[in-house]
């Protein structure tokens, strides 16, 4: 899992090449943080099929907002540079592991 911030998205999200998760959390969303070990299990699980991010909100408000995160938690899925999909609010691992399959 890679810790991302305004100073290395670009690098390692938006010129990464094949399928990349974005997980969107901050310190005060409780949801974020009961989601958290689960999806470090899935980057561990899917580490040969998509690269795994993660990016704290309160530290990179004005990146959150450019890349329209506009609810916690957040789970996005960028292919090529570009945002694909995202699950936003009432997030399962279920429904992370489903979409990463949908999309790989």
């Amino acid at each position: 899992m890679i810790e991302v911030t305004k100073d290395n998205f670009e690098a390692e999200v938006l010129q990464a090449e094949g399928l990349v998760v974005v997980d969107y959390w901050n310190e005060k969303c409780e949801p974020c943080k009961a989601l958290m070990p689960h999806v470090h299990a899935l980057a561990e699980q899917y580490q040969d099929k998509a690269k795994f991010c993660s990016l704290d909100t309160t530290s990179n408000k004005r990146l959150s907002i450019s890349q329209k995160v506009l609810g916690l938690p957040t789970i996005a899925f960028y292919r090529n540079g570009e945002k694909i999909d995202e699950l936003v609010k009432e997030i399962t691992i279920g429904d992370v592991e489903a979409k990463l399959n949908e999309l790989l």
